[in-house]
């Protein structure tokens, strides 16, 4: 069995108020896209990683690792206009068939547990999607008007997303559309039942700055 391991890298630094962008913002004296690498380099799956990097960013990514001297082998491909069309061409660049795993360029602090159970529940049910409940109370904005919504009911999904390629492949012949927001709802419209795992809170995505702060707490 093979195994992959897509990394999407193509927001900005515009929530972070910060004119660099986000996978590239330092962490532990380290750009966060290193960390999340690494991550996935030292599983025991040992996955082939793609990292899919807006085009205007391969040269700045490029320094960086001469800088960091960072030399863990991966296969830069050119972003799209929308995560699909990013995750589309990232898929596009694997050849064989196996596991692949799809995950935020921004989410540093993802386990080796995690990504364990996310790669040996995908072999076995044909997907694995991680998520977490949300300890918030929840309510539901329309007209104008809020409604209580049942917490017990819902979950905040995370990544890594992970699936058979051969049902990943399937499901992204499909055209885009806005309600593809992550890769679980285009492998669902495709027709595939998610299988849901247990995230880990400490799972963040760097959106905004207190958030680089926390991960600079969390990270080993």
């Amino acid at each position: 069995m093979k195994y992959y391991a897509i990394i999407v890298g193509g927001g900005s630094g515009k929530r972070m108020q910060n004119s660099v962008a986000k996978q590239f913002l330092l962490l532990k004296d380290k750009p966060v896209l290193m960390h999340t690498i690494l991550a996935f380099y030292n599983s025991i799956f040992n996955p082939e990683i793609i990292l899919v990097l807006n085009a205007d960013l391969h040269q700045q990514w490029e320094e960086l690792c001469f800088k960091h001297n960072f030399n863990i082998p991966h296969l830069i491909i050119r972003g799209g206009e929308q995560r699909f069309h990013s995750v589309r061409n990232g898929l596009m660049a694997i050849k064989d068939e196996g596991i692949v795993a799809i995950h935020d360029a921004v989410r540093p602090i993802v386990s080796n547990k995690l990504i364990t159970n996310a790669y040996e529940v995908a072999e076995q049910m044909g997907n694995a999607v991680t998520c977490i409940k949300p300890s918030d109370s929840v309510r539901k904005i329309k007209d104008k008007e809020s409604k209580i919504i049942n917490r017990d009911e819902l979950v905040l999904i995370q990544t890594p997303q992970t699936f058979e390629i051969s049902q990943l492949r399937t499901a992204y012949q499909q055209h885009y559309k806005p309600k593809f927001t992550d890769d679980a709802s285009v492998v669902e419209k495709a027709g595939f039942k998610i299988n849901l795992i247990e995230g880990e809170r400490s799972n963040i995505k760097i959106t905004y700055p207190e958030d680089l702060e926390l991960a600079g707490f969390l990270v080993k």
